[in-house]
């Protein structure tokens, strides 16, 4: 897995806490804010957006995927997590299986920060989500289906 340098990694701090700042959560009031480095070099973010009918809010990691893919990126390569607190606040087990769709692999690194900034935890996607499900694998069952023709 390779790591980013410092001062990328700052950027990516950076754009997760303001993109915190700019989150909907009336209804929990934990605001959290995500931001990505993609394959393309640039950074997207996101945040948790609530809605009154709570099926229908999103966090912020689907957020900043939206924002990647309209930017034009296509993979994850860094991810960090801004939470409202002093506690870990990991991607919920949604926004991981939803990561894990466009990280390519399963290691790349998450970087979990509190309140002030302060890095709280480092870990790998394949740490929070193991034996992923991923596209590969939907690729293994097409490819055994077109072999029994």
């Amino acid at each position: 897995m390779k790591r980013i340098d410092d001062m990328k990694q700052d950027q990516l701090i950076a754009a997760a806490i303001e993109a915190r700042a700019k989150a909907y959560a009336p209804y929990s009031n934990h605001p959290v804010g995500v931001a990505l480095l993609a394959d393309d070099g640039n950074i997207y973010s996101g945040c948790n957006v609530e809605n009154a009918a709570y099926p229908l809010g999103f966090c912020g990691e689907p957020n900043a995927i939206g924002n990647m893919i309209m930017g034009g990126g296509k993979t994850i390569r860094h991810l960090v997590v801004a939470g409202p607190g002093y506690h870990v606040c990991t991607p919920c087990g949604g926004c991981r299986q939803q990561l894990r769709e466009f990280t390519g692999a399963d290691d790349i690194r998450i970087t979990v920060c509190d309140v002030t900034g302060a890095i709280v935890s480092e870990t790998t996607l394949s740490a929070l989500l193991p034996h992923s499900f991923a596209p590969e694998n939907v690729a293994e069952v097409s490819s055994m289906e077109s072999n029994k023709s």
